[in-house]
């Protein structure tokens, strides 16, 4: 059995950003080796988890879809040893000078994000957030050195260690969209107590922050019935409106929009009330932000379900989230999956 919290505290600890996924795919195939029965890559990189189901073949499937990449930086070139970045990702510049990176260069190096005086800077930016293109990275290194050891192109990821705060919560970077990632391995666990009818798919997704690639191109190979997609939504903070935002440790989200199906929501609705799983209603009217924008266009079109892990501090190195949140997001999952009866998909209209 995988141990939730030392799992997650791993894979917020390496880096993974959109298009170089590896560091991070390579912990979570380790954790889903023994809680699947095959393990594949796509072509895109994106991480393919096959759980068989006890219908008779040909089984209907099911994906569950989270994304493994994160947010950061990449390298565009250097002055006198220092090195100009711009945003891999959704980066809010105003959290970045002071924060701890590693650049992924020939070899990983520490480093420091920076900003001139603000004598220095123009006159618009002295006493408001500054701007990427007048940050740089510190590494330390004399002009040779770095020139040898960083490229054009390197990756410059958050390097804020994970921690644990008081009432189960944790804080890290990439917890969007890791934590859901977590998540998933708690359904897969899950599922190895529980009889499913259906085959299981568990998708740990490439490029979502960016391109969505692994969104179009995991289900086109796969070609599930219906998706599962897990990701992270705006948890209830300091000076945020209620009713944008969700309380963390309270309980699940999902998504009420054109991205999922309705008849979903309300099978899913219905499985967390039977087991007493508080969940909350996120209206999105217009796009999620999430990989069900991709998923449910492949081919003939795939029905998703959105859920959704409360999280505070959005795109930052300091995101948090509750611990009892991704259990409980993992066990809906499970049991959504084990009540699929073979026959249900034909059972479900848009109308519904």
């Amino acid at each position: 059995m995988t141990e939730l919290l030392p799992f997650l505290k791993s894979i917020l600890s390496v880096s993974g950003l959109s298009g170089d996924e590896t560091p991070v795919q390579e912990l979570i195939r380790e954790a889903w080796k023994p809680l699947v029965n095959q393990l594949s890559l796509s072509r895109l990189g994106s991480l393919h988890g096959l759980r068989y189901g006890a219908a008779p073949s040909p089984r209907p499937r099911v994906m569950i879809s989270t994304h493994m990449d994160a947010i950061g930086m990449m390298v565009t070139g250097h002055v006198d040893g220092f090195l100009r970045v711009t945003q891999v990702g959704g980066v809010d510049p105003r959290i970045l000078p002071g924060q701890p990176v590693t650049v992924h260069g020939r070899v990983a190096l520490p480093g420091i994000l920076v900003q001139p005086p603000a004598r220095l800077l123009p006159a618009a930016y002295r006493d408001d957030p500054v701007p990427m293109e007048y940050l740089w990275v510190d590494t330390g290194l004399e002009p040779a050195h770095v020139a040898d050891l960083v490229h054009v192109g390197d990756r410059v990821s958050f390097a804020q260690a994970p921690f644990e705060l008081t009432g189960r919560a944790i804080c890290g970077h990439t917890l969007d969209d890791r934590a859901a990632v977590a998540a998933t391995t708690v359904a897969l666990e899950a599922l190895q107590r529980r009889n499913h009818a259906w085959d299981v798919w568990a998708v740990a997704s490439v490029q979502e922050e960016e391109t969505l690639g692994g969104a179009l191109t995991s289900p086109f190979e796969i070609r599930p019935d219906l998706a599962i997609v897990v990701d992270v939504t705006f948890g209830r903070g300091p000076g945020v409106s209620d009713y944008q935002t969700y309380p963390l440790g309270k309980g699940v989200v999902m998504v009420l929009g054109p991205n999922g199906h309705p008849a979903l929501y309300k099978m899913m609705k219905e499985v967390a009330e039977k087991y007493e799983i508080l969940t909350y209603t996120e209206v999105s009217p217009h796009m999620s932000g999430t990989d069900a924008m991709g998923i449910q266009v492949v081919a003939e079109g795939v029905p998703c379900v959105i859920l959704g892990i409360p999280l505070r501090y959005m795109h930052t190195p300091v995101e948090v989230v509750s611990i009892k949140d991704i259990e409980r997001t993992g066990r809906l999952i499970a049991e959504f999956i084990a009540q699929l009866e073979p026959d249900t998909i034909g059972k479900i209209s848009w109308e519904e």
